[in-house]
Formats: structure tokens, C-alpha cells, sequence
């Protein structure tokens, strides 16, 4: 693959591609050329003795659409460690310009360079290491370390720079010369591809694969790859979590269900994820049907978990030893919502005082303090609604501090239903366990007059 310098060793090549095709040219066109790689707007057109110039300039570079997607992913998902250097894959677009002072100087000149081209519609690598050897690009400005680079890394990339012309319309030709801020002169376009960049970085490649499965003792064959006759997935596969009848969200001290597939084995251990975990809560599960089918766990609700757990979304995974399988497997993660329960009553067991409702201060507001159950995190986004009316949660100092919310004086005395979200999450507020949904007459506060 090629090195960062390579843009500029192809420009290099094309100028001495065309700088030898017109000197040998010369005696037929009798005049000397110039040919160089500069922007149009640095031509100087005011100098009646300049000679002849033929300009080639770079004007855009995109990604080349067969080669962007090689050696994907270059990253691993999990930690993000270098898998592989995919190459930077580049195609660079050219405008090739010739300037005359007498009539018909420029027609000429350009007819001369685009046979050049035409004749050389590929760049092969004897050509460019001859052109590169010495190499005329200026690394004065880059630091020691890449001053040794050379630019012949271009004639060792795995695909050799093809030379196309490329089809511009008036109105593209127009934007292009206007942006340049300088007068039309006659121009070809020219597509050259492929560039392709790569970096020299270590990466993570793993060890070959010494069987398919374990082998047998008496043949030493590899199981092979296993075929399960049926459209489920073929690895342990979590599909859904079911709280408690079937709520929004969990709560800590209530069950929740797993389904899944294939999750027969032995040393389950339910796995809980989120971002403001240091490490997994793990927790053994309650129950495992036969089948394989489910899982039940419980939400511990003990001062421990009121302070590890989270409320809002969680991953939820399981880790164990399918049966059969020597090593434990870790299945895919889904969603579970949990739901940070207000505390309306004092609760002896964690220590949790009652919420309190004030009214009064300058100017007058109502102001509510509640805790929750798991205690909400500082970084996370909490907000109370009694009723309708929402208040953001006021900063806080401590995880286990009380949350302070600030509601208008507007709010009318009386009971209010409460609502505590957090990320995004609602406390649950709708008692399921009857024939038809009910409010749940705990989740009510009283504002005082």
C-alpha cells in the first residue's frame, strides 16, 4: 500500500509523465514548454515572455466506492482495538489546462498532453519509480520520522493507477472555474485511481482454529459444525424480558422473565449492563425451565442493590455452560427498563425517609423532596410529574441525597399521582395485577394549601 505521500507522488508523475512527452514534442511544436502542478489562480498571465505552460491541478479527491468497504470492520466492537489497517481508498480528480499567447498555441498544446494521456492510460510501476528516483516532493515541512518516507511506496500498492478521462458538464466547468477566481482557459478533466493509503499500526489478528468443536478421544476428529433442525437461532439467543405482570418497567424485589432460545446448561448467571457501571451486576437466577425456553431472576431490593443498581435502560445478558459445551457462553444483550420507584411512605428496612411537599419561599413555589428506589445517579436526568405538571430534578451533591424538585405555586392543594422519570423511564403508576388497569392509590402525594 501506499504512504500518506502518495497524492502528491501522483501529481509528480503526471507532471513528469507530461514534462518528458512534451520535450520530446518540442522540436515539432517549436516553442518550450513549462508544465506544472499548481493552483490555476498562481499562473502568471501577465508576463509576455513566460513560455508556453500546460498546468496540472488537483481540484477534488472522493472515496473510491469499490475499495471504502475492504478489510471491514478495521475495529473490534467490544474494546475497539486495530483489527486491521484498512486502507484510505482514493480517487483524485484532475483538470489539466493549457495557456497560449498566440492563436491556436493552447488548442495545440492541449491536443499534445491529452494524446500524452491517452497514450499512457495506466501508470506502471517502472514508470513511477522512475519518476519518483530522487523524489521531487519537498518533505522539509514534515517531522524527521516521516522525512524518511519515500513516495515510491505508490508503485508497490496492489492496484496500479489508472489514468480516465472524465466527462464534466458546462455548468460543473463553470462552478469549478468560478471557484477558482481566475479566467477560463481551454481544460480537460481526468479521473486517477486508485489511491490507496494504509497504516503500519499494530493490530489484533486471533490464532487459528485447531478444531470445530471438541474432538472425539478414539478418532481425535472434530465434532464439526452443528445443525440443528429447526429456524432457531443455532447459539443461546435471548429474546425478550417480561417484568412483572407484564409492567412497563421492573422494579427492585420484583421477578422478571427472560425468553430466549437454546439456554439449557449449567452456572447461569444473569449479567446487568449500563453505562454507569464500572462492571456487570450479576445475579443468580430463580428459576430455568426445561425447555430452555425461560429464565427468572429477581431484583435484589436490599441497600446494596439500592445503590449499585440503575434506574432506566439496562443490557441485560446471561453467562453459563451450554450443555455440551466445555467453556461458558455469554448470549446477546437485550433491553430491560427499570423503573426507579418513588418513596412515598417511610421505609424503615433502607432508611429511606417519607416525600414531602412544601409550599412558600420567594416567589412562591411548591417544592418536593423524594427518594427513590434505586437511588437516582447524579449524572443521570431525573424529572417528577404530579399530575401533568413536570419539574426537573435540582443539582445534587450526593447519589443518596434526596431528589429537590421545584413546581410552580399554580399546583393546587390536594393529592397529585406521581410520576419519577429517569433517562427517559417512568416509575410504574398503573397497577396490572387486577382483571382491568388501575391507578396505584401508593404513588399519590398530597400538596399542601
Amino acid at each position: 500500500m501506499s504512504s500518506p505521500l502518495a497524492i502528491g507522488a501522483v501529481s509528480a508523475v503526471l507532471r513528469n509523465l507530461l514534462d518528458n512527452g512534451l520535450v520530446e514534442a518540442g522540436a515539432a511544436m517549436g516553442v518550450t514548454v513549462d508544465v506544472s502542478a499548481v493552483a490555476p489562480d498562481m499562473i502568471d498571465l501577465d508576463n509576455d515572455d513566460a513560455p508556453l505552460k500546460l498546468n496540472l491541478f488537483l481540484h477534488q479527491v472522493t472515496p473510491n466506492q469499490g475499495w471504502r468497504n475492504a478489510d471491514l470492520p478495521s475495529r473490534g466492537a467490544a474494546s475497539g482495538e486495530r483489527l486491521t489497517n484498512a486502507p484510505l481508498a482514493l480517487d483524485l480528480h484532475y483538470l489539466l489546462t493549457a495557456y497560449g499567447r498566440a492563436d491556436f498555441q493552447a488548442e495545440i498544446l492541449l491536443g499534445y498532453a491529452m494524446h500524452l494521456l491517452h497514450e499512457r492510460p495506466m501508470l506502471d510501476r517502472a514508470a513511477i519509480r522512475r519518476a519518483l528516483d530522487p523524489s521531487p516532493l519537498d518533505v522539509s515541512m514534515l517531522p524527521p520520522a516521516f522525512q524518511a518516507l519515500t513516495a515510491s511506496d505508490l508503485a508497490e500498492q496492489v492496484e496500479q493507477i489508472k489514468i480516465t478521462p472524465s466527462a464534466m458538464s458546462t455548468d460543473d466547468m463553470s462552478k469549478l472555474w468560478s471557484a477558482i477566481q481566475t479566467h477560463y482557459r481551454p481544460s480537460s478533466a481526468y479521473q486517477v485511481s486508485v489511491v490507496l493509503i494504509e497504516g503500519t499500526k499494530p493490530a489484533v489478528s486471533p490464532l487459528p482454529v485447531l478444531s470445530r468443536g471438541k474432538r472425539d478421544t478414539v478418532t481425535h476428529r472434530d465434532r464439526g459444525v452443528v445443525v440443528n433442525p429447526d429456524l432457531l437461532p443455532p447459539l443461546p439467543t435471548l429474546l425478550t424480558t417480561v417484568p412483572q405482570t407484564e409492567q412497563t418497567a421492573a422494579r427492585l424485589g420484583e421477578p422478571v422473565t427472560i425468553t430466549g432460545v437454546r439456554l439449557i446448561g449449567a452456572g447461569h448467571v444473569v449479567r446487568l449492563s449500563h453505562r454507569l457501571f464500572a462492571a456487570p451486576f450479576e445475579i443468580p437466577p430463580t428459576a430455568i425451565d426445561a425447555a430452555g425456553a425461560k429464565v427468572t431472576f429477581a431484583l435484589p431490593n436490599d441497600a446494596a442493590a439500592q445503590s449499585a443498581l440503575a434506574a432506566g435502560q439496562l443490557a441485560v445478558s446471561i453467562r453459563f455452560v451450554p450443555t455440551g459445551e466445555p467453556d461458558p457462553h455469554e448470549t446477546n444483550a437485550i433491553p430491560l427498563l427499570v423503573a426507579a420507584a418513588p418513596v412515598i411512605a417511610a421505609d424503615g428496612v433502607l432508611g429511606l425517609p417519607a416525600a414531602t411537599a412544601t409550599r412558600g419561599g420567594v416567589p412562591p413555589k411548591v417544592t418536593v423532596k423524594i427518594a427513590s428506589r434505586p437511588q437516582v445517579r447524579r449524572e443521570q436526568r431525573a424529572s417528577l410529574l404530579l399530575d401533568s405538571v413536570a419539574a426537573n430534578a435540582l443539582p445534587r451533591a450526593n447519589n443518596s441525597d434526596p431528589l429537590v424538585f421545584e413546581f410552580p405555586d399554580t399546583v393546587t392543594a390536594g393529592q397529585h399521582w406521581v410520576r419519577l422519570r429517569v433517562d427517559g423511564t417512568d416509575s410504574v403508576l398503573i397497577d396490572r395485577s387486577g382483571p382491568a388497569p388501575a391507578f396505584d392509590v401508593t404513588q399519590r402525594i398530597t400538596v399542601p394549601a
